[in-house]
């Protein structure tokens, strides 16, 4: 059997210390990086991102590294040689990304390559991949 792939999910909530405090310690998450709109969980080696978002009205972001990261978004964190193949793959398809590959918190823990595209239907998409697949979650 083939080792599972984790996944990265980003979702929205409405008070960022109540989802702390329910992923954490009612699911048993633990924490990984975390900013004041937003916290990366460990959800049993997934990645999750819950994202502070107090009005739904219009599309919502947030600012991530520089970037205004759609929300609500999910993807898939790939080996480093896939995400590569997958960027080449949309530079080569008639879609666009919403976000280029770029090298995200360059230097820093959590160091991961990452771009954004949408689905037909207008869902955001991220893939991302670390170098090294234990600095997922990060903090130092």
């Amino acid at each position: 059997m083939s080792e599972l792939t984790p996944f990265h999910f980003a979702f929205t909530v409405d008070d960022i210390a109540k989802a702390e405090s329910f992923y954490t310690g009612v699911l048993g998450c633990t924490l990984g990086r975390k900013d004041t709109r937003w916290i990366d969980f460990n959800l049993h080696g997934h990645q999750i991102t819950a994202h502070l978002v107090l009005s739904m009205a219009g599309e919502a972001s947030n600012p991530v590294d520089g970037d205004q990261v759609p929300i609500p978004h999910f993807g898939l964190i790939l080996p480093w040689d896939e995400w590569e193949a997958m960027a080449e793959r949309i530079r080569q398809s008639v879609f666009s990304f919403l976000i280029e590959p770029k090298i995200r918190f360059q230097g820093q823990p959590g160091e991961q390559g990452t771009f954004f595209v949408r689905d037909p239907a207008g869902n955001a998409l991220e893939f991302k991949s670390f170098k090294d697949s234990e600095k997922i979650f990060a903090t130092s």
